[in-house]
């Protein structure tokens, strides 16, 4: 029987010629991932282990992403204790303010994750590198902490469900609205603790798509989500990545244990209602829903091709009385790029807010808390209660196109409506 993509990925680093699911393996990884918030408690546990250096100095990412620039002293405190770790143990992937951003942004654009790898991180959204044929995933802050001491960690192998994309995708349509889709369709538990692989029609998909999708493989309950490398892919690792890499691909026999089939010709852009990512219905049931915020960034849509779509929306428009539009590109050099090209002269018209690069307000950290009774259209991954602010609050996800459109129009709205 041969292997998946994902298969051979684990058994490479396991040393081991194949591997079976729920086999339970130990493996070698080549990046682990911490921030802001989990990597204190693995910084903390890494001592307890009694060791006095990290396994590799280059193969260590530290981000302090999510409450950054900090925003109180408990941030803060947590920030230099990831600081200090790093400026001990000669971490060389530390980010701090200035350099920093997103992590699932940053460790791509930085070249630090490229195929084949297998990347673990204390972020659920870890998943976020299958876009480029990586097996990532996220763990806890002890498994973290046993990592960084030893460049291994276990893992039960997960089976795969294979998710076949074909037809073409419609107008305002993107890498967003597909992986809603899916998981209105499956479920937030419907890939528990499986591997989804995306195939078929993808070269339609960008890179910052593939980003997209793999990114919230996670709310469909998986271990990781994952691309085939092709030369979208490789042009985008060209001269970027910093180490050697390795293209796997599934065996034409390999085993699934799910095939799901997604005609793209009948997706629309889709809205996910509070409070769970699988909530999703097309924009046209959403819309003339009054709305108080919207944010457009994040790991899942804060990259310079999201920031265009956003920008040729709002281009021409103003943001609508009593609504915030706040807008936060991934990393700085997004951040440039975007006010390179006079995205930021066309936020800035429309009377929206730029940001520094930070999760903020996705994790109800800070830069757009909600209040109770309000209402936000995001970009952003996650749309549980009290997800972004009040637990009275609510959150609808969207992508950056129904964002903007929302923003200038004052309820859940399609840039055709404009």
């Amino acid at each position: 029987m041969g292997q998946t993509i994902t298969e051979k990925i684990l058994a490479k680093h396991a040393g081991k010629k194949s591997v079976v699911p729920g086999e339970l393996i130990k493996a070698k990884v080549d990046i682990v991932l911490g921030n802001d918030i989990t990597a204190p408690v693995a910084i903390n546990e890494f001592y307890k282990i009694g060791v006095n250096k990290v396994f590799a100095k280059d193969r260590i990412c530290l981000i302090p992403d999510h409450f950054t620039p900090n925003k109180d002293i408990k941030s803060a405190e947590q920030v230099k204790m990831l600081r200090e770790f790093a400026k001990e143990m000669g971490i060389v992937h530390f980010y701090d303010v200035g350099k920093m951003g997103v992590e699932h942004a940053l460790l791509p654009e930085m070249g630090i994750v490229g195929p084949g790898d297998l990347i673990i991180g204390a972020d659920s959204h870890t998943c976020t590198y299958g876009a480029l044929g990586a097996f990532s995933t996220g763990v806890g802050s002890t498994d973290m902490a046993a990592a960084m001491a030893t460049g291994e960690a276990w893992f039960k192998v997960p089976s795969t469900i294979k998710f076949t994309l074909t037809g073409k995708k419609q107008k305002w349509v993107s890498g967003k609205d597909v992986i809603l889709y899916i998981i209105g369709l499956i479920g937030v538990d419907g890939a528990l603790y499986q591997s989804m692989e995306f195939t078929g029609d993808i070269k339609q998909f960008s890179i910052d798509e593939r980003f997209t999708i793999a990114n919230m493989a996670i709310e469909a309950g998986a271990k990781n989500g994952i691309f085939h490398v092709d030369d979208i892919t490789l042009a985008y690792v060209k001269g970027r990545t910093l180490r050697n890499y390795e293209i796997y691909e599934s065996d034409k026999d390999a085993n699934y244990a799910k095939e799901i089939v997604i005609d793209l010709n009948k997706i629309e852009p889709q809205v996910a209602f509070p409070h769970l990512p699988e909530n999703t219905k097309p924009v046209r049931e959403a819309k003339g829903i009054k709305i108080d915020q919207v944010i457009i960034g994040s790991c899942t849509n804060g990259r310079i091709e999201d920031l265009q779509i956003a920008a040729q929306v709002l281009k021409g428009h103003k943001v609508a009385d009593g609504v915030r539009c706040i807008i936060i590109p991934a990393t700085q050099q997004i951040y440039r790029e975007a006010m390179e090209q006079g995205l930021f002269d066309i936020f800035l018209d429309a009377d929206a807010a730029i940001s520094t690069p930070t999760c903020g307000p996705c994790l109800g950290g800070h830069m757009g808390i909600l209040a109770k009774g309000e209402r936000a259209v995001a970009t952003t991954n996650r749309n549980f209660v009290g997800r972004m602010g009040h637990i009275g609050s609510e959150v609808y996800l969207a992508n950056p196109a129904i964002a903007a459109a929302s923003a200038i129009t004052g309820t859940i709205s399609s840039p055709d409506d404009l």
